[in-house]
């Protein structure tokens, strides 16, 4: 699950060494609205879930979104 999330933020030019839990997409990493919305409907569309407008908040760094996909029961060797 890791390696795909990373595949997907590689997709935006962040790098793994980028990456910390707490690194925020938006201040950290300088992905604007527009590049969070897709960020999700890539998330949405690699592992087939649907997230809801309310959850995005919770999709701001990215141990929040291994936190998220992991509560959504996705296999962490999916």
């Amino acid at each position: 699950m890791k390696n795909q999330v990373i595949n997907i933020l590689k997709n935006f030019g962040i790098q793994e060494s980028q990456l910390a839990a707490d690194v925020h997409f938006t201040r950290d990493l300088g992905l604007d609205s527009l590049d969070t919305v897709d960020l999700i409907m890539q998330l949405e569309q690699e592992f087939g879930i649907r997230i809801p407008d309310e959850d995005y908040t919770k999709l701001a760094t990215y141990g929040g979104v291994l936190t998220y996909l992991e509560c959504q029961h996705i296999s962490v060797a999916a």
